[in-house]
C-alpha cells in the first residue's frame, strides 16, 4: 500500500494504491512478481496542492484479511517515502494519463498471505480519508 500521484491536465493528484506482488515468483524477479499481479487504486483522489501544506500530516494504514479477520499490517506517514515532487523529478517528469507508485512502508509481523487487503490514506487536517479494499485471489498453478 502507498500513496499514488496521479497526473492529470490540471495537475497532481495524489491517491491511494497497492502495488501487489507474487512473493514466490519475487524470488525470480522483483518485475516479474509486480508484472503478475493486478495493481489496484481507490476510487477517489485529491488535488496535491490541497495536501501539501500539511503532507506531514497524511497517515498510510493497512490492514490484512486472514482466516476472516482484520489484522494491522502497515502504518506510518507519508513522509517515511520520499516526496512526490522529489520521486516525480528523479523520474524525469510525469505525462498527463500517467500514475506513480511512490514507495511502501514497512509490514508489522512480517510479510503473510491473506485473502483480502484494506488500506487508507487519512488527512486528519481536513478530516478525510481515502479508503479501499480489495480481494486476493490465488490462480491455480496448472500444468
Amino acid at each position: 500500500m502507498e500513496f499514488v500521484v496521479f497526473q492529470l491536465a490540471d495537475g497532481p493528484w495524489v491517491g491511494l494504491g497497492s502495488d501487489h506482488t507474487d512473493r514466490k515468483a519475487e524470488t525470480q524477479g522483483v518485475s516479474l512478481s509486480k508484472q503478475l499481479c493486478a495493481k489496484s487504486v481507490a476510487p477517489e483522489v485529491w488535488r496535491l496542492a490541497d495536501v501539501r501544506p500539511h503532507w506531514e500530516k497524511l497517515m498510510l494504514r493497512s490492514w490484512a484479511w486472514i482466516g476472516g479477520q482484520r489484522h494491522p499490517y502497515q502504518e506510518g506517514p507519508v513522509t517515511t517515502m520520499r516526496a512526490p515532487e522529489d520521486l516525480i523529478a528523479r523520474f524525469g517528469g510525469l505525462k498527463t494519463g500517467a500514475a506513480m507508485y511512490c514507495g511502501t512502508l514497512a509490514v508489522k509481523g512480517g510479510i503473510r498471505p491473506a485473502e483480502a487487503f484494506e488500506m487508507e490514506l487519512e488527512d486528519p487536517v481536513l478530516r478525510r480519508s481515502i479508503r479501499h479494499k480489495y480481494d486476493i485471489a490465488v490462480l491455480p498453478v496448472e500444468g
